[in-house]
């Protein structure tokens, strides 16, 4: 009986150990981690949406905060002096979510650009929502009041021959952030101003 009271407390103390070092190490590399999520996909992305911005997206980046809802935003300023903003959304897809850094013009409601900031789709055929421009181009330029699902959805949107879970991830991930938009928009501007 003693030693089974012995061994429980010896394991006791093993996993509070444990724990509390593993706790640690998180806390310790939660802000590197998050500054490498925004140095290696978050700002790539941003980069190829505005390329001619005149401000600098990243350095004035604003959380808004509402009851469901924690977003990211880049604002950035287009070289015709119109105003616009980045953020990610998430859409389900074959390997897990899907990442999309949606840029949305405020002054026009139109999607400046897209891109794809994560993913875990298989090389070749998923992964090319990433490496080939031609599909995530298709949303540059669409009005906040599309459909952007797939057009064998009733959409505006052809799939990736091949892809057509990944390429219905994007668009939800697209869809989702022209929801976020429509609802925040008004909250957006105000933290621009």
């Amino acid at each position: 009986m003693r030693e089974m009271i012995s061994m429980v407390v010896v394991l006791t103390v093993l996993t509070a150990v444990s724990g509390g070092l593993l706790a640690v190490v998180k806390s310790g590399t939660e802000v590197q981690i998050e500054n490498q999520v925004l140095k290696f996909q978050k700002a790539p992305a941003i980069q190829d949406i505005f390329p001619e911005a005149t401000n600098d997206p990243l350095a004035e980046r604003f959380t808004i905060k509402t009851d469901d809802i924690e977003l990211q935003i880049f604002p950035g300023k287009l070289s015709d002096g119109s105003k616009a903003i980045a953020f990610e959304t998430k859409g389900g897809a074959y390997g897990g979510p899907i990442g999309l850094m949606v840029g949305i013009n405020l002054d026009t409601d139109e999607i400046v650009d897209v891109r794809v900031t994560t993913h875990a789709e298989t090389p070749g055929i998923g992964s090319r929502a990433k490496e080939d421009l031609s599909f995530v181009s298709q949303f540059s330029g669409l009005k906040m009041d599309t459909n952007f699902a797939l057009k064998n959805g009733g959409g505006v949107i052809d799939a990736m021959s091949g892809a057509t879970i990944t390429s219905k991830g994007v668009s939800v991930a697209a869809a989702q952030a022209k929801e976020i938009y429509q609802k925040l928009k008004p909250e957006i501007v105000k933290q621009m101003k």
